[in-house]
């Protein structure tokens, strides 16, 4: 029997040129996909949610963060980048259990979908065993959001995954609410050999790859792989802030995709995020989360801070960028604008209802204007993943959340007794002395 969903009286931003902005518009959702957006629609026989005084609009995409650092949000704050590649990577990850794998990138992924993030793409590096993989994928599945599990090697080893790719993506074949993608060393890390096999697997495979690129430009990365024919439109390129605009124009030529996480980027010392010499050397970036030790994991602040660097910087972008950025760009960056990222007929119907009566944005007069230069999770009334409701009346649907807080907390307190550190705030990893 074909399950039917409206949503009703809502101020529709699409994200589709071909669809448009509705003032006041009607989306019906037929067995979770999106069959028809108008200003008005009938459909007597479908469940009906009350879109007035709300923004209905794309979920949402984050193509790069890692959540299994989670227990440790906001430890951070205070971190240049060698701080954290010592506290989180040399200092923590080696007491990681598969359990605290689990909860972690659970309650971040939830996380997510309670920002209004539908799809987000899980960047992990803490490769110890199979079972902490196995952890991090039942993690994902377990969140009712579409995630891709991004598997790479440890932060520093030049041993192969091969077999490790080969067996998580015997049990994510692609065609699910969680999917996989391959996390690529660079050159500088492993040499070019590694990097030129590792994406023959990737192909053979059929997995998009993601790629964290040096962020003080000492290598120049990018032009390396185009030496060797090894740009491919199937890789999204993390930070790059110190590549240049030549290796710019190279990225566009090859059609690959670009990740900017403008929070962690700034505080950590990368240097000016790259977005406005990537549009202007023409490659549409996207924007990512990262990390929440370090930053918030909401797409609000993110949008919020790239637009306010970039204006500073130029006077460059518009709040509708942004939106683009967070929405369809970073789903085809992922590889699933066919599926996700516009309100769209044919898409699956993964969509966020944003309040508009809301005191911190009421009235809203320019939606794209209040969602970039206000908005905040707090907005996010309502968010459907492939058209089933995970989030109603500003609550998660069917999460005890009182009892994983009490699992990421345990979790959290083990790990930092058998690392030696404190919970209180005062930690701070001094590289120079490791």
């Amino acid at each position: 029997m074909t399950k039917k969903t409206l949503l009703t009286g809502g101020t529709v931003v699409s994200m589709d040129p071909a669809v448009g902005d509705l003032e006041r518009g009607d989306v019906l959702i037929e067995d979770g996909v999106i069959v028809e957006v108008a200003e008005r629609v009938d459909a007597p026989d479908a469940e009906v949610i009350d879109a007035t005084d709300r923004i209905v609009m794309p979920g949402f995409v984050d193509n790069h963060r890692h959540s299994w650092q989670t227990a440790f949000r906001g430890a951070g704050a205070d971190w240049t980048f060698p701080e954290w590649a010592l506290a989180m990577h040399r200092t923590v990850k080696p007491h990681y259990r598969p359990e605290d794998v689990y909860v972690g990138t659970l309650l971040g992924r939830l996380e997510a979908l309670h920002s209004g993030v539908t799809t987000m793409l899980d960047w992990y590096h803490v490769a110890q065993t199979h079972d902490h993989e196995d952890a991090a994928v039942a993690a994902l599945r377990d969140a009712p959001g579409r995630s891709v599990f991004c598997l790479g090697a440890g932060w520093g080893t030049a041993d192969s995954v091969d077999a490790d790719i080969r067996r998580v993506r015997s049990e994510l074949p692609g065609d699910g609410l969680v999917t996989m993608a391959f996390g690529l060393r660079g050159p500088d890390d492993t040499g070019m050999d590694t990097v030129a096999r590792e994406l023959k697997l990737a192909d053979e495979l059929g997995l998009r790859t993601s790629l964290h690129v040096d962020p003080g430009g000492t290598t120049p990365t990018v032009a390396d792989l185009r030496e060797h024919g090894l740009l491919r439109e199937t890789t999204t390129f993390v930070h790059a802030n110190g590549i240049t605009d030549e290796e710019l124009r190279m990225l566009a030529d090859a059609g690959a995709s670009l990740s900017v996480s403008p929070d962690v980027e700034l505080k950590m010392g990368f240097g000016s995020p790259v977005t406005g010499r990537a549009l202007a050397a023409g490659v549409r970036p996207t924007l990512s989360v990262d990390d929440v030790p370090s930053a918030g994991g909401d797409m609000f602040s993110t949008m919020r801070t790239a637009f306010a660097v970039q204006r500073g910087l130029d006077g460059g972008l518009r709040s509708r960028d942004l939106l683009e950025f967070t929405t369809i760009d970073a789903a085809r960056s992922c590889g699933l604008d066919a599926r996700t990222g516009s309100v769209t007929p044919g898409k699956d119907a993964d969509l966020i209802l944003l309040r508009t009566d809301d005191l911190t944005v009421f009235p809203v007069t320019d939606p794209a204007g209040s969602i970039v230069s206000a908005g905040h999770p707090g907005l996010v009334d309502t968010v459907l993943v492939a058209g089933q409701v995970v989030k109603r009346n500003g609550e998660l649907v069917g999460v005890d959340l009182s009892a994983l807080r009490s699992r990421l907390l345990a979790s959290r307190d083990r790990i930092a007794a058998a690392a030696g550190i404190p919970v209180d705030g005062t930690w701070r990893p001094r590289p120079e002395q490791a």
